[in-house]
């Protein structure tokens, strides 16, 4: 399971990257592993508006569907339409594969997510 330096993650499993004052956001190695083989995602559309712990769409599996949550509150700038034909892309790299990209409205809700080593310490205790 792969958690990376640098992303900062939400307990419900989402991650976020920021770049250049935006936000990329998907779903953690962790997740796409405990979800097994994806196959739809439900994105939202462009401008839609969030607030932090909102669901913004979902993922579906073979096992099961859950609901992909906002770790900060956001506006949506692009949603990564390749997932719509390849769901299973985030079974192969789930960083890279992002879901949205979003501007965020509060900076503050970053301070409420863990960093990659209290992910780790997260995960551990979850299961």
């Amino acid at each position: 399971m792969k958690i990376l330096e640098g992303l900062y993650y939400a307990k419900s499993h989402e991650w976020l990257r920021i770049e250049d004052g935006e936000a990329y956001i998907g779903i953690s190695d962790f997740a796409q592993h405990e979800l097994g083989d994806i196959v739809f995602v439900d994105l939202p559309s462009v401008g839609d508006e969030f607030d932090a712990q909102d669901s913004f769409g979902a993922v579906e599996s073979v096992k099961a569907a859950n609901d992909v949550y906002m770790p900060v509150s956001g506006v949506i700038l692009e949603v990564n339409e390749i997932l719509e034909e390849s769901p299973e892309l985030i079974n192969e790299d789930a960083y890279e594969n992002w879901i949205i990209k979003i501007r965020i409205k509060d900076k503050s809700d970053i301070e409420v997510l863990m960093t990659a080593l209290q992910y780790e310490e997260h995960i551990q205790e979850e299961e």
